[in-house]
């Protein structure tokens, strides 16, 4: 391995790649673990995806930073128990942007996919999703891999406005969505590593 692939990966710049994530998520609860299982899982799917084991890595911590944009938002919504009104729900969607020119950039190949994954991650594969309204592969596969971390994250975690689901429920939604909210391929190798997801979350609850 060469000296500038090591350096990409220096025990310092990941702890501090994960702690401004965690800076940008602070007033949410249980957020380390949040962000270390959407690594966790993020790198199981890029490696069943056949990505080299350098861009799997890159692809796993850069996704911790995918609601880095957070930082923009005032606590009430980040912790709101009721409906959104339609200018707080257009204030939520700001946020990728946010985090996109946040990190953009960087000479980090790290910092580089984070701000792909912070402006695409609420994209959804049938162009429903947001700031941009993608369709399917014009959504980079960082955003798309991400999406179903984070989205199985989300349904099987509480939350100040939600209870959590049963893992197994939360998979048939993401198998359901399959070709709607999320790719194909991605749903396929998530449900194919399924136990490794779990052990990720057992690990890390």
């Amino acid at each position: 391995m060469t000296t500038a692939v090591t350096d990409i990966f220096r025990e310092d710049l990941l702890d501090v790649i994960r702690r401004m994530a965690h800076i940008a998520e602070y007033r949410k609860a249980n957020t380390l673990s949040h962000l270390d299982r959407i690594r966790e899982y993020c790198l199981v799917l890029a490696t069943g995806l056949k990505f080299s084991t350098q861009e799997a890595r890159i692809i796993s911590y850069a996704s911790q930073l995918h609601d880095i944009g957070e930082i923009d938002l005032p606590e009430q919504l980040l912790t709101r128990n009721g409906k959104l009104t339609p200018y707080e729900w257009e204030m939520i969607k700001r946020h990728p942007v946010v985090g996109a020119e946040i990190l953009k950039g960087s000479p980090s190949p790290i910092l580089q996919v984070g701000a792909r994954i912070a402006l695409t991650h609420h994209e959804r594969w049938d162009g429903s999703g947001y700031p941009q309204g993608l369709i399917g592969e014009d959504i980079p596969i960082a955003g798309r891999i991400c999406a179903v971390a984070d989205v199985f994250d989300a349904l099987t975690t509480r939350r100040a406005y939600k209870d959590e689901l049963p893992v197994e429920q939360a998979l048939q939604l993401i198998r359901e969505s399959s070709g709607q909210f999320f790719d194909p391929e991605v749903v396929k190798v998530f449900s194919e590593h399924f136990d490794e997801i779990l052990e990720i979350r057992r690990m890390n609850l």
